[in-house]
């Protein structure tokens, strides 16, 4: 793996996932016992306080996997992660109602600028701590296994293709019956980051299938609304013939069927080596601490599975509360640590790859807070 200052190209696997909705300033955090910092026998050097933060819903199974490690090692600490999704992440921490997003996009233009201003004297960082594929999902009765291209996901999620026996979906799955049923498109219906980065795949892979801008908020009409992960698993397992998206972790925890995707050199399923060998062409952008993933969408490799997204923290370089600040530095600090990493396999994600991992240690290192 190489990584270079600017344009660092990622060899590697890496998958992951990663607040409570507060109201307020800045004073989401409150010290209990002063708001110090100590290390333990785990290894973490804890800080005391409370911490909410708000953001992508893909990012629910890290962070209650670290929260529950993190508290049981920091006994003064106490975390919660309200998962509404990476638009309201964002959002909300530019409004200083929390001092730590999770999102699936990091800033952009105007909203950096915004978050830069929230940040003051410091600046905002996007961090990305874990990557995570996106598993198009679908519940059809009697399928097991089924292949799709991006030009199939694209037509079928604009509701151009309708039937599961469409002739277009039957050559794609050579040996398998599919039943004459009516499919059921479900898709975010509010700003998510799992859309962002599946509407930037669909476009990269093939633009005339799928004609919109990727963006935050589903841009096609028709189809079915689900406001969060947690409700597009309900709908597509309430639903024969329903067809979604979800971040990998979600689609295993809750142990819905996963379409292959086909982008020209036959079905390639999400697992380790499919994912790396995607991650391995993405390329990483350093801005001074702020680390900034540029996923290759329209990547054709055999083998490689480029329907993935970055997932970020978004916090600030200086300007929280003293107490604030050194609870998300401790927090973020564990996340990235070996033994945060090593939380990630368990519950379905693949841990950064070294190199990578110290590049986050350096910036996370380099946050006020200490």
């Amino acid at each position: 793996m190489k990584l270079q200052r600017q344009g660092l190209l990622v060899a590697g696997v890496a998958a992951g996932a990663l607040a409570l909705s507060a109201c307020g300033s800045d004073n989401t955090t409150t010290p209990s016992g002063g708001g110090g910092t100590s290390s333990n026998a785990a290894g973490i050097t804890c800080a005391d306080g409370q911490l909410s933060a708000v953001g992508s819903s893909a990012q629910k199974t890290a962070y209650t996997a670290w929260i529950a490690e993190y508290e049981k090692a920091c006994g003064g600490a106490s975390i919660n992660y309200d998962p509404q999704g990476s638009g309201n992440g964002r959002t909300q921490f530019v409004q200083k109602q929390v001092p730590l997003a999770g999102s699936d996009s990091a800033l952009k233009e105007q909203q950096k600028t915004d978050a830069d201003t929230r940040c003051a004297p410091g600046k905002a960082v996007d961090l990305p701590t874990v990557l995570t594929p996106i598993a198009i999902v679908y519940n059809l009765q009697g399928v097991d296994k089924l292949t799709l291209t991006p030009t199939l996901i694209g037509k079928i999620f604009d509701n151009k293709i309708t039937k599961w026996n469409d002739p277009a979906i039957v050559a794609a799955n050579s040996g398998v019956t599919l039943p004459d049923k009516s499919i059921t498109s479900i898709h975010r219906s509010s700003d998510s980051g799992t859309t962002d980065n599946l509407t930037k795949f669909l476009a990269a892979q093939d633009p005339a299938a799928w004609p919109y801008e990727p963006a935050p908020a589903w841009p096609a009409k028709g189809g079915q609304g689900a406001s969060n992960s947690a409700a597009m698993v309900q709908g597509v397992k309430g639903a024969d013939g329903a067809i979604g998206y979800v971040d990998n972790p979600d689609a295993v925890k809750n142990t819905l069927e996963a379409a292959a995707i086909d982008t020209g050199s036959g079905a390639v399923e999400i697992n380790k080596d499919s994912v790396g060998k995607a991650i391995a062409k993405a390329e990483l952008t350093d801005n001074a601490g702020d680390l900034v993933f540029k996923i290759k969408y329209d990547l054709k490799e055999p083998g490689a599975y480029p329907a993935i997204l970055a997932t970020y923290q978004i916090t600030c370089t200086q300007g929280l509360p003293a107490e604030q600040a050194k609870l998300v530095k401790s927090f973020l600090a564990y996340q990235i640590s070996d033994a945060g990493q090593a939380k990630l396999p368990e519950i379905g994600y693949v841990p950064l790859p070294v190199e990578l991992q110290s590049k986050v240690k350096s910036s996370i290192d380099s946050l006020s807070g200490a």
